[in-house]
């Protein structure tokens, strides 16, 4: 058997012991590298267990309270009254004269003002005087109709036959014993035919039937001179 060279021997060995480090740090990089692929895939893994590296606290306690069944209250539900919309009253417009009686406090002024007539027509109408009302409490006057105006004159021819009916509208300060001498007729005839009770209560804007020609004209006498001597 051949025997090695005592120097090859020795410088193998050399070799050997060079490389041993390198050997060892190597497996030691390989083992470090695969552990931390098998740490990688173990934490990406949703299925791994939990765990944690400190110490759990520990667990407080938390009182729970039981509930108390608390009997429900009985509520009173108030049903709303309906409340019913009253029906106006239309008050129909006066289409004529009325009567009105006066109380304390009264003026023809505030009068015409609260039925709203023009004043002058309510003094015509009452056959006041232009510009006095002689009203006090207790007195019935006319309220003229609304809108209404003073009257105008009724013309009439004055060759009508004996007992011809003419319709006549009252005149401001008119009464019976004027409008009979106008007419030539009289005041029982005009209170007749027009249902008259008194002569005195006639007003401006009342519409009367007169019979005209009924008594003949008083011709009126010229008046005498008297010479002076």
């Amino acid at each position: 058997m051949k025997r090695d060279d005592p120097r090859k021997l020795i410088e193998s060995y050399k070799r050997r012991q060079q490389t041993l480090p390198f050997i060892i740090w190597g497996l030691a990089l390989i083992l470090v590298i695969v552990g931390i692929i098998i740490l990688v895939v173990w934490l990406v893994n949703p299925s791994q267990p939990k765990f944690s590296l400190f110490a759990s606290a520990t667990p407080t306690t938390t009182a729970t309270l039981t509930p108390t069944n608390i009997p429900p209250t009985t509520t009173f539900t108030i049903t709303s009254t309906v409340t019913e919309t009253p029906t106006v009253t239309v008050t129909p417009t006066r289409s004529g004269p009325i009567e009105y009686s006066v109380v304390e406090g009264d003026t023809c002024y505030d009068i015409s003002a609260t039925f709203d007539v023009d004043l002058m027509v309510l003094l015509a109408i009452n056959n006041f005087g232009a510009g006095t009302c002689p009203i006090k409490p207790g007195d019935t006057i006319i309220i003229p109709a609304p809108n209404q105006e003073l009257p105008t004159a009724t013309q009439w021819p004055t060759n009508l036959p004996r007992g011809s009916k003419l319709t006549y509208v009252v005149q401001f300060g008119d009464s019976l014993a004027l409008i009979a001498d106008k007419f030539l007729s009289t005041v029982e005839d005009i209170m007749e035919i027009n249902n008259l009770e008194n002569s005195n209560q006639i007003f401006a804007g009342q519409v009367l039937e007169v019979r005209v020609n009924l008594v003949t004209p008083i011709p009126t006498l010229p008046a005498t001179i008297t010479p002076t001597p």
